[in-house]
């Protein structure tokens, strides 16, 4: 703001306020001090203080009327600091910076006597109902019922010059508030018996509108009673289908009501009940909509609805999840793969490898079509999975059983023909290769555990650094080839979680970064500890893992595209048990690349006591 502009509004004779988008005050001039008695320092950046809590809706309702342009003028009543309440008209219009978007509103505020409100009043009267076509207009307008509601409320203190209002149900012998304008929001929801109120009484009477004073008996125990002062009550029925279904009440604490706005309240009511109809219709249709396309929408299955072109109309969530193909791709066109005849179902797999389970219905006579597929890629997987492992678990146990059986063999025929070493050297060939098979049965018994969930774990305080040091010098003679090195920090803290477990993923990381380091090289185990949780890096200079798969070897039955098992040897499921004790365990692990070729696993595990 320029400095004549600011000149211009501190030494206005009217009191100038703005508000910004947030409603809250942005300008508070000296004349708008003086009015009101609140220093600029007090109001700025804050709600409003001059507005009582029973005009705040007014004061809303007039912001948003006017931020699509021009001006309203208006007489209502604000707070002094002081508690008392000055009569002021108001001219209000809205702010908009140069681009033309609303960023505000200013209000000049003028104090007025008792013949300046009437005229006022008089003037509004005329504007109310050249109005009264504009409002019943915007009301039908109006498709959902809670706006038509609140319209009708909003347009009722507009039309009738009412201090506040409200818009009742009838439901079977109770009222229930679901509409208010100038009356607190915590009011709204609550109910009444209708035999007991004023609309039972209007029902008695055969007639639509009424008009009751608080000298015929008081609005004591009324939801009215929330608005200060109020002495008449005004009220009107709304008809819905030829049947009585609510009621509109005006409310007036500050001025009597005339015959005029009695008759603008049975019209409006009128109006309101058509609103009504017209809103409950749509809702209806809506619903059943709604309803359908959640049903479609919330399908894990994938759906698609084709006219009689075969051409796809309809493409819910789930089809783009499965397809990876957004309904703007597919919308017109066919669908990406080959349909069974109606009633039938055909297996497809898509250029990205997924497998679909597909199946065709048809609409009726029209030709339209609907389509449901389910991924089963992994139902695919892990049948392929489990041909592997079969076939791969019979490799591992064709051959140190054919040896053990071999060397027996040879000592039942031969054992006179054998000399001592020789007999040693077979028993020992056939406790080795017993030894590997009771390991195999032993990882195959665990594995199984694992996929039950049913790991035998107990969890507590132990002493990880000990066991990573122990588990070191144990390994250390089992390969010529590698170098075992421990960094085990001699401050290690205890660690929680299950000691035998982590046992037993130590020794597999161990066996792991030794199968899949064939040359040798250092293999370090490495504990740190990183806030409340202790990581272990085995780190070897091995083949390392191929992208994409650090995930994937994790899964049973799985190795790396690198874990050639002709090469290696293994059914697949170390690291799936391997993690499975981690998070029995309530820790982690993962696999990383090393830049410089290897691999990285860590498992991580909460220190004891945190």
């Amino acid at each position: 703001m320029d400095a004549t502009a600011r000149a211009v509004i501190e030494s206005a004779a009217d009191a100038i306020v703005a508000f910004d988008t947030e409603r809250t005050v942005m300008l508070w001039n000296p004349a708008a001090e003086r009015m009101f008695g609140w220093t600029a320092d007090e109001v700025m950046g804050l709600d409003p203080p001059i507005i009582p809590e029973e005009l705040s809706a007014e004061h809303n309702a007039v912001l948003e009327r006017v931020r699509g342009g021009g001006q309203i003028s208006f007489a209502t009543r604000r707070t002094r600091k002081d508690g008392s309440m000055l009569d002021v008209r108001i001219d209000t219009s809205a702010l908009t910076d140069s681009g033309g978007d609303v960023i505000g509103w200013v209000n000049i505020c003028h104090q007025t006597g008792e013949d300046d409100v009437a005229r006022h009043y008089m003037a509004e009267r005329a504007r109310v109902v050249r109005r009264l076509g504009d409002v019943v207009a915007d009301m039908n307008a109006q498709r959902d019922l809670e706006s038509v509601l609140d319209r009708i409320a909003a347009s009722l203190r507009e039309l009738t010059g009412a201090d506040a209002g409200g818009f009742v149900l009838i439901e079977e012998d109770r009222l229930r508030l679901v509409s208010t304008a100038g009356l607190p929001a915590r009011l709204r929801g609550r109910v009444a018996s209708l035999g007991s109120s004023l609309v039972g009484e209007l029902l008695r009477s055969g007639k639509t509108v009424m008009m009751a004073t608080g000298e015929s008996g008081g609005f004591d125990d009324l939801i009215w009673s929330a608005l200060p002062g109020l002495h008449t009550i005004a009220l009107s029925l709304s008809h819905v289908g030829g049947r009585p279904y609510g009621a509109l009440y005006a409310l007036y604490s500050r001025r009597a009501l005339s015959h005029v706005e009695l008759e603008l309240l049975e019209l409006l009511a009128g109006h309101a009940g058509v609103a009504l109809t017209n809103a409950m219709a749509f809702e209806e249709v809506v619903r059943q909509r709604a309803h359908e396309r959640a049903v479609i929408d919330g399908s894990a299955d994938g759906i698609a609805v084709l006219d009689e072109d075969g051409l796809v109309k309809q493409w819910n969530p789930a089809a783009h999840r499965i397809t990876g193909m957004p309904a703007s791709e597919v919308m017109g066109a066919p669908p990406p793969f080959p349909l069974p005849e109606p009633g039938e179902r055909r297996t497809h797999k898509l250029d990205s490898g997924r497998w679909l389970d597909v199946l065709c219905t048809a609409l009726g006579d029209g030709g339209e079509r609907v389509v449901d597929f389910r991924d089963v890629t992994a139902a695919k997987e892990l049948e392929e999975a489990k041909d592997l492992f079969l076939a791969t678990t019979s490799h591992e146990l064709r051959t140190p059983i054919t040896v053990v059986q071999g060397f027996a063999s040879t000592l039942a025929s031969r054992w006179d023909q054998l000399s001592d070493s020789d007999r040693r050297a077979a028993v020992r060939t056939i406790a080795e290769r017993a030894g590997s098979l009771g390991r195999l049965v032993e990882q195959l018994l665990l594995g199984a555990r694992a996929g039950a969930d049913q790991l035998p774990v107990n969890n507590g305080p132990f002493d990880l650094a000990g066991l990573l040091r122990a588990t070191v010098t144990s390994f250390g003679p089992l390969s010529d080839r590698h170098e075992v090195v421990a960094d085990v920090p001699a401050d290690l803290p205890l660690a929680h979680g299950d000691s035998m477990a982590t046992d037993i993923i130590v020794g597999q990381l161990l066996e792991n970064a030794f199968k899949y380091s064939p040359s040798g090289g250092r293999v370090t185990v490495r504990a740190r500890v990183t806030g409340p949780m202790i990581e272990v890096d085995v780190e070897d200079e091995g083949i390392g893992i191929a992208p994409g798969d650090h995930e994937r070897i994790f899964e049973r039955f799985v190795q790396g595209e690198t874990g050639d098992r002709r090469r290696f040897g293994g059914v697949g499921i170390g690291l799936y048990i391997v993690r499975r004790l981690a998070v029995a365990q309530n820790g982690t692990v993962v696999a990383q690349s090393r830049p410089c070729g290897g691999t990285v696993m860590r498992l991580s595990l909460r220190r004891a006591g945190v």
